[in-house]
């Protein structure tokens, strides 16, 4: 009996051991498979993530664009301002140089070597060398044909169908950064025929 019982016991202990196994090459198949699924989870979250990365950045490249195009735009808005404000002033200073050329005009030639008289030449001088780095330029119009883009016609010589010239310039216009400031005021007639 004692070597029936030791059988038993021998057969118990294999049948354990066996139970022992299988249980651990189950409990090693299970983390097998655990750790292929937590890689395989872990990849999913890696991808997740550098999509995530990705759409963040796309969408950081597309708000810096938008503020390079904004400051662009409030750059231009604030030249435009300054022309706009440029063209204002010195359109309200043009009667001030069309007074001083028709005050040097009208001088009398004895009286041109005054040093008071210099002073003033001086100052209409300075004044249109401003201007004129501003970007005024004054308008051509004496002998060319009449523009009414640049010229304003206020005498009329001939008939009104003729072809045009300017035959007199009553009051000078001026260009800025190649924009009429002011047209010129003028007397138009007909073309003469030299025979």
């Amino acid at each position: 009996m004692a070597r029936h019982e030791e059988q038993t016991n021998q057969t118990t202990d294999a049948a354990a051991k066996e139970a022992a196994r299988v249980a651990e090459d189950e409990s090693n198949s299970s983390a097998t498979e655990k750790e292929a699924a937590g890689e395989q989870s872990l990849e999913q979250q890696l991808e997740a993530l550098r999509a995530e990365k990705d759409e963040q950045f796309r969408g950081w490249q597309r708000t810096q664009a938008d503020f390079v195009n904004y400051r662009r735009r409030v750059e231009q808005d604030k030249a435009d301002f300054i022309k706009a404000a440029e063209a204002g002033l010195i359109h309200d200073l043009l009667p001030v140089l069309d007074d001083l050329e028709r005050a040097i005009g009208s001088l009398p030639v004895e009286m041109r070597d005054l040093t008071w008289v210099q002073g003033v030449l001086l100052i209409e001088r300075k004044l249109a060398a401003l201007l004129e780095q501003r970007g005024l330029k004054p308008i051509e119009a004496l002998g060319k044909p009449f523009d009414p883009n640049e010229h304003e016609a206020v005498l009329r010589d001939g008939e009104p169908g003729e072809t045009n010239l300017v035959t007199g310039e009553l009051q000078r216009g001026y260009r800025l950064n190649d924009r009429v400031l002011r047209p010129t005021l003028v007397k138009v007639g007909p073309v003469q025929n030299s025979k």
